[in-house]
């Protein structure tokens, strides 16, 4: 299923999800203009090795605190392929704006970030001894959607389903995205036992859409602030 717009309106212009849209496609046309060997190095320096950690923990010299905790906000904003960061940015721009809206500008950029930190800590907790870097927004995302499942169940989301177009509530169409993380990434466990594995981090999708679920009523709603004089 392809979400295509949603029908639930906003009263605000969405000017930091505009902004995170730009910043990850910035970024990614940088990615876009390394060779292969500097896209390597960018990737095992700014995204999140899980095994670094592990090392750091064990009282390892090789890494300090900000080479295992710096990756952890950069990753973020680095993607693997075009296909990548096109789904990502499409989510977050059919998603984010609604969440923004109702969080307010700067507590929607702090919980954005906040989600993601969750998004990330999850995806280390099962691939400890990984050796494969992490990248992408996709669990600060999935935050966003966690949040606007809970705040718009009702809205509806066009969607493109095999040759058919239609209406689906959101609480549908989200809840059947997270079933399938979960379900993905109960599936990939036994992977990540056994050895070094690349792909989806579908325990970033998951994690990241319980927190943004469970603190966006935390965060509360922007103060509304009315254009007339009361009486």
């Amino acid at each position: 299923m392809l979400p295509i717009k949603d029908d639930q309106p906003r009263y605000s212009t969405p000017w930091v999800n505009g902004f995170l849209i730009g910043l990850n496609l910035l970024i990614f046309f940088f990615e876009f203009t390394l060779d292969p060997r500097s896209l390597d190095l960018l990737a095992r320096q700014f995204g999140v090795v899980p095994s670094h950690l592990v090392a750091f923990l064990s009282g390892s010299p090789k890494y300090s605190l900000l080479d295992v905790l710096l990756p952890f906000f950069t990753s973020m904003f680095l993607h693997g392929s075009w296909m990548h960061v096109i789904g990502n940015v499409w989510f977050l721009y059919i998603f984010g704006d609604n969440v923004e809206d109702y969080l307010g500008h700067f507590k929607y950029l702090v919980f954005y970030i906040f989600v993601g930190l969750i998004a990330m800590a999850t995806q280390v907790m099962v691939s400890l001894h990984s050796t494969v870097p992490t990248l992408g927004a996709s669990g600060a995302i999935a935050g966003v959607l966690g949040a606007y499942f809970v705040l718009y169940p009702r809205a509806r989301v066009l969607t493109w389903f095999f040759v058919f177009v239609v209406w689906v509530p959101a609480w549908i169409i989200l809840g059947y995205w997270f079933a399938l993380q979960f379900l993905s990434g109960t599936a990939s466990i036994a992977a990540y036992a056994r050895q070094n594995v690349g792909g989806v981090a579908f325990w970033a999708h998951v994690g990241g859409f319980v927190a943004g679920a469970l603190l966006v009523k935390v965060f509360g709603e922007r103060e509304l602030r009315y254009p007339y004089a009361r009486a």
